[in-house]
Formats: C-alpha cells, sequence, structure tokens
C-alpha cells in the first residue's frame, strides 16, 4: 500500500513506481494504491488502471460544485451508517456512493466515487463546504463490489500514512541540520533510507511482536540502544545480547529471522 504527499500526477506516478519495484514481482500485482486527494487526478488514475497493471486503488477526491450538487439530490435511504476501525457502526457517520448521479466521461471505466458525511467533533471549525452540520468527504475506487462502509474503512485506513511522517520526523526529518541545500537534499535521503530499512525490519523480523509498532524512539530504548558484543569464534562472528536486557527476546528473534533470509536477486 502506497500513501504520499507529492506535488503533480507525475510524482505521484514516480512515487508509486518507486515503491512497487521494492516488492517481488510475483506481488506487484496485488496492490492496493491508496493516497489523499492530491491524487485524484486523471492522469495518475489513468495510469493506475492501465491495461496489464491490475493495481486496486482508492484515492481520495476533491469535492467540485458538481459532486456538492450530487450530494444534495442523494435521498435519506441513499445513506447507510459508516464503520469505526473496529468494524462497528459508529454513530454520527454514513456514506453513500455518488457515481450513478455524476458524469465521469475521462475517468477510468468502473471508477466509483463515494461520499461520506459525518458530524464534526466537538469544537471542530466547519468549513465552506460542510452542509448542514455535517463534514463531507470524497474518494474514488474500481472495487467493483463491497459494502459501502467497508470500502470507506479501507480507505480511510491510509491515515497511517502520517503515523509514518512522524516517525520520520522522529528519525532527522524535523529539522535540516546542514547550511546548503544539496546537503540537506543528501541528509533526507539518509533518512528516507533509515525508514524503509526499518519499516522493512520491523516487517519481516518483528511482525508477531509487539515491537511491530514500535516507533524510533521506542526501538533506539529498548532495541538499538542494547550493549551486545561481537564474538570472534568458529571462524563466524557472533552477536551476543545479555540476558537480563529486559527485550533481549525480541532482539535475537529479529537477527535469527533477517539471517534465515535468502540474498536478494
Amino acid at each position: 500500500m502506497v500513501a504520499g504527499r507529492p506535488n503533480t500526477a507525475a510524482d505521484h506516478i514516480e512515487t508509486t513506481r518507486l515503491a512497487l519495484a521494492q516488492l517481488p514481482k510475483h506481488l506487484r500485482r496485488n496492490v492496493l494504491i491508496r493516497t489523499h486527494s492530491g491524487g485524484g487526478t486523471r492522469e495518475f488514475l489513468s495510469w493506475l488502471t492501465r491495461p496489464g497493471r491490475w493495481l486496486k486503488y482508492s484515492i481520495g477526491f476533491t469535492i467540485t460544485d458538481d459532486i456538492a450538487a450530487a450530494i444534495g439530490k442523494l435521498p435519506a435511504t441513499a445513506w447507510t451508517p459508516a464503520y469505526d476501525a473496529e468494524r462497528q457502526v459508529r454513530p454520527g457517520a454514513w456514506v453513500a456512493e455518488l457515481t450513478g448521479l455524476l458524469d465521469l466521461t475521462g475517468w477510468p471505466k468502473g471508477m466509483r466515487v463515494i461520499v461520506r458525511k459525518e458530524r464534526p467533533h466537538p469544537g471542530a471549525q466547519l468549513r465552506f463546504t460542510d452542509i448542514d452540520g455535517h463534514r463531507f468527504t470524497c474518494f474514488v475506487t474500481g472495487t467493483p463490489g463491497g459494502q459501502l462502509a467497508d470500502l470507506e474503512l479501507r480507505h480511510r485506513r491510509r491515515a497511517r500514512a502520517e503515523d509514518r511522517i512522524r516517525a520520520a520526523k522522529d528519525t532527522g526529518l524535523r529539522n535540516l541540520p546542514l547550511h546548503d541545500f544539496p546537503q540537506n537534499q543528501i541528509w533526507l535521503e539518509i533518512v528516507t533510507l533509515a525508514c524503509e530499512l526499518i519499516a522493512w525490519m520491523q516487517m519481516l523480523a518483528l511482525h508477531d511482536t509487539d515491537a511491530r509498532r514500535y516507533e524510533p524512539k521506542r526501538l533506539r530504548l529498548r532495541l538499538f540502544a542494547v550493549a551486545g558484543r561481537l564474538v570472534h569464534g568458529g571462524r563466524r562472528i557472533r552477536v551476543r545480547i545479555p540476558a537480563h536486557w529486559p527485550w533481549a527476546r525480541p532482539i535475537t528473534t529479529a537477527l535469527t529471522r533477517l539471517h534465515a533470509l535468502p540474498a536478494p536477486t
């Protein structure tokens, strides 16, 4: 799954291409692409749905005047309750489909437009696009079936991208420490590489432990800062982790799993 904040359709395409290149070839046809509304462009969606690509998508969509007018035409019976993160009915939130009320000429075949309305949380400021005290958001998908509430929940889970951004800030993205622009570019490349290494390490080596969800500060405290020792013997180099360290087991488990991975080809 890909979720990002590039500036143009070309940036979205390049980001998605680079992300897919990290996956084994046999898995590249079973990928869901999710972005915020910046990805809701004809160029990007056309690229995603090109014949032979076989990508699924769930893309945020800007509410235009036509969409706002279509929302106003929806009967009360068109709305169904939305779900919370536990797939339980969430009070004060509903979803409906707008596809049949819009002219989607020029957009990918089979594209569906789904809208969510909800009561803003207490203290939230209303926007000009809010109607009757409700906040509206839209997304598009090519998935032909499924309950609207399930599709909307699947899309909303892209908010995990915000967690990755927060983790990147704790890995060095918060400040640009160097003087010149090219130097800071190199710094950001290093930060990006560190974030990717952490993400893949947690996915491959810590997938069934609590450490799978650790963010950088906790990883540094519990796993990365342990005083291990390199021991030479039998023509091999071993890492010894103090047995009294409270998180020694996740560390040794991760090292064993990473060592057992086949070499990349």
